[in-house]
């Protein structure tokens, strides 16, 4: 694969109103652009949730013992529970956290969308895809849930998971309408409801994390749930890190036809049309700032193309930079296993394939250590 970055295309200025004013301040970002940017995502690309926190929500511990991982940490199982008028939902949250003196500890959050063994709760299973042994030894909280708790990620006119639950049967879905990709964010927030309860956890420095599809998901609940510290995106390509114009690998007709229902039905508007919508994914990446923002990439991954998924993270430096902060200096092309963690946007490409491997998780926990 060659490595050279591609040209510079015309990007959307994630630093102009709607209206063509620049925006040249702070309190501008804040009190404006950003919840423009946040609306035309919600409008052309991932829908809009029609409900927040349940007023119906509950917590349930399950199960809660230790003695896991030789004695150094704690196990909790917690159903999270909500009503609506199409039934009742339950997440299914698995969480192992240090033993500590008292001390509320930080936790990483993955989405899960592989299979269910991946995040095996008793340990039998170890997956280097959840390494959650590894993730407690550095004084995290390692914790997962399954997207199909939220929503099955297969497409039956959105009558199953939540979104059978928040919407009437019978009512026409507006062309806005959350996808599968919206309902799975969705539920990595009502997780961080939980954690909020949770008096062994430090809400304030939780990271979301997502490989792949649920690298999307990562990057669109970071950008509407302010609450997530750090924010994960590991080979996440089209519609995740990656800049749609001009992107080698999966366009946006490639995915709105091999998943028709993870986005809004306006989306499949933009098929062959990319350079016509409104925004593009490193106003995304913009979103998350000034919090920390982390993407992760592999040499083989061209479906997702590493390229353009670094493109995006410089063309969302300048927010970063008008916030008052560092968020992502480079000069040239990335070199595989050399991390940039200087700012806060930190980066690395892996050698390798599509996946989410130890490697990964160490760069991630580094980058954590070092800002968070």
């Amino acid at each position: 694969m060659n490595y050279r970055l591609p040209d510079k295309p015309i990007l959307p200025d994630p630093l102009i109103g709607n209206r063509g004013e620049q925006i040249v301040s702070p309190k501008q970002w804040r009190e404006q652009r950003r919840s423009e940017i946040v609306e035309l995502f919600r409008q052309h690309v991932y829908g809009r949730c029609p409900i927040g926190r349940p007023r119906s929500q509950s917590f349930e511990v399950a199960d809660q013992s230790g003695g896991w991982m030789n004695g150094t940490a704690v196990r909790k199982k917690i159903n999270i529970r909500f009503d609506g008028p199409g039934g009742t939902g339950v997440i299914h949250l698995y969480l192992f956290v240090p033993i500590t003196e008292g001390k509320k500890v930080p936790a990483f959050l993955l989405i899960c969308n592989r299979e269910q063994e991946n995040m095996d709760p008793d340990r039998k299973v170890q997956s280097p895809f959840w390494p959650a042994e590894d993730i407690v030894s550095r004084g995290y909280a390692a914790a997962v849930f399954h997207v199909q708790d939220a929503d099955p990620d297969f497409d039956d006119g959105f009558r199953n998971g939540v979104h059978g639950i928040w919407e009437a049967a019978e009512a026409p879905r507006p062309a806005d309408a959350w996808g599968t990709i919206g309902a799975w964010a969705w539920g990595a927030s009502r997780v961080m409801d939980y954690f909020e309860a949770d008096p062994d956890i430090d809400e304030a420095r939780v990271a979301v994390v997502g490989h792949s599809r649920g690298g999307k998901t990562a990057l669109w609940c970071g950008a509407q749930d302010e609450r997530f510290a750090l924010v994960v995106s590991n080979d996440s390509g089209c519609t995740g890190a990656a800049i749609t114009r001009g992107k080698q690998g999966e366009t946006v007709q490639d995915i709105n036809q091999r998943f028709p229902h993870w986005f809004c039905e306006n989306y499949k508007g933009f098929n062959g049309r990319e350079h016509d919508l409104p925004v593009d994914q490193h106003m995304l990446l913009a979103l998350i700032a000034p919090r920390l923002l982390y993407v992760a990439s592999a040499t083989e991954d061209i479906w997702a193309d590493p390229a353009s998924e670094f493109l995006a993270c410089m063309h969302a430096n300048p927010v970063y930079k008008l916030l008052g902060f560092l968020g992502f200096e480079a000069e040239g092309s990335p070199l595989p296993e050399v991390p940039i963690h200087e700012g806060r946007i930190g980066y690395h490409l892996r050698t390798g394939k599509h996946d989410l491997t130890r490697y990964d998780w160490n760069c991630f926990m580094d980058f954590a250590d070092r800002h968070m």
